[in-house]
């Protein structure tokens, strides 16, 4: 059995954020076991935490930022990255700015002082999260994939295609990573621009105390004013940044990763999909189910009963966004008494209340506390596009897209294994509960 690590000491490391060129100081202090990683605004007046999960990830262009409330921590791809080499499973990380020092544009600094500082094991056991099936994601010609691999270890193939006239063509690039091949191989790879992005980066303020020297520019002739440290350097340094938005999974991940120009976008997707699935299993290690929700407590939030109750459990929930909820097709439903027999199919209508239901499940979150309640009011290009039969299994979603003060509406799919069944826009009455 694999025991979780802290570091044995503190470390600092001083410097200039790369983004917004602010002057901070960064600390790393050992933490207990089971603690996981997260970091701290130390110059606010109260100190703020930040768990480094991917449900704390905010969007930001080129780079992965962590936030909690209005408070944000940008930049913490590169110390992740060795964090994540390096296997320490517990360390938090004050930082006395926005942004975590860099003097070198790469991963190297922190892994220096991580190393030198030393690790030492707690008595507990490591958390891991083994791939077993394939997640995909894609966007436009952009794709990464993680795929089950029979390695006790994180395996990555990076294909980079900048094309011939950049200065930086095709890269491909596969490893496994551990800390030996991490520190000779890809912390020292540094983050890169093509030309005209730094142009445009400097002209919106982004990166002006950054030259040529400290940052890898790179035009059709190569990099200007330095060189590669390694003749695929862009790839590598490409990998690192995935090692670190992979950190965000709270655990260790073991199995293959493959990217084709993916950046912190697809980076960070993934590894939002890869924590909910280590979420899932950690809730059907501990309770049996894998449910967020189950029969009980959705019983308790919709006012709906036998036969008409049509969601049996909710497995993802994204705050007030976004809610996936699962309906088991059974051949004992009431309705294929009549529809049809002989031919059980389930009713496009239920189908689309069962979408209706789920959505009532995620404005639920938002409208908790407020005395009101979801009624339907209204549907949109509703399609049915496949026959539900008995043995099927709904995955039902819905996403919001936009509440207003006296109405709601989520954008709903209905699934069969990889199969759209149903999609509708739903509109929704927000009503005051004592007023139906």
């Amino acid at each position: 059995m694999k025991l979780q690590k802290t570091i044995k000491a503190e470390g600092k490391i001083s410097g200039k954020g790369l983004f917004g060129g602010k002057d901070a100081e960064l600390v790393f202090r050992p933490a207990l076991a089971d603690t996981g990683v997260v970091f701290v605004r130390t110059d606010l007046p109260e100190p703020v935490r930040i768990s480094a999960v991917a449900e704390n990830i905010a969007e930001r262009s080129r780079r992965t930022t962590l936030r909690k409330g209005p408070v944000c921590i940008e930049t913490i791809e590169h110390c992740m990255a060795a964090i994540n080499a390096l296997e320490i499973d517990n360390i938090i990380v004050e930082v006395s700015g926005p942004e975590l020092p860099s003097s070198q544009s790469n991963s190297g600094e922190y892994f220096d002082v991580l190393k030198n500082i030393g690790l030492v094991e707690q008595q507990a056991p490591r958390k891991e999260f083994v791939v077993t099936e394939e997640i995909s994601i894609t966007d436009g010609g952009a794709s990464i994939y993680a795929l089950p691999y029979a390695d006790d270890a994180l395996n990555i193939t990076y294909d980079l295609d900048y094309g011939g006239h950049t200065g930086i063509g095709r890269q491909i690039y596969s490893c496994r990573v551990t800390a030996d091949n991490f520190e000779k191989n890809l912390a020292p790879a540094r983050t890169f621009l093509l030309e005209a992005e730094a142009k445009q980066f400097q002209a919106h303020g982004v990166g002006t105390h950054l030259s040529p020297r400290d940052i890898l520019v790179i035009n059709s002739d190569g990099p200007i004013k330095n060189s590669f440290i390694f003749p695929n350097e862009c790839v590598r340094h490409k990998i690192v940044d995935l090692i670190g938005d992979l950190g965000l999974v709270g655990r260790s991940v073991k199995g293959r990763i493959v990217a084709y120009k993916s950046g912190h976008s697809l980076n960070q997707q993934l590894a939002k999909k890869l924590y909910e699935a280590a979420q899932r299993q950690d809730r059907l290690t501990k309770s049996g189910t894998d449910a967020l929700l189950d029969i009980r407590k959705i019983s308790r939030i919709l006012p709906h009963r036998y036969p008409f109750l049509l969601v049996d459990k909710v497995i993802e929930i994204e705050g007030d966004t976004r809610i996936k909820g699962i309906k088991n097709v059974s051949f004992n439903e009431q309705f294929f008494q009549g529809h049809f027999p002989g031919t059980p199919i389930m009713p496009g209508v239920l189908i689309v209340e069962a979408m209706a239901q789920v959505s009532g499940l995620l404005f639920a979150q938002k409208l908790e506390h407020t005395g009101k309640l979801a009624m339907l009011l209204g549907m949109d290009n509703v399609k049915l596009r496949k026959a539900v039969v008995p043995g099927d299994q709904l995955i039902l979603t819905a996403e919001t897209v936009r509440v207003r003060k006296r109405t709601a509406q989520c954008r709903c799919m209905a699934m069969v294994g990889e199969t759209v069944a149903a999609e509708a826009d739903i509109m929704f009455m927000l009503v005051d509960d004592d007023k139906i």
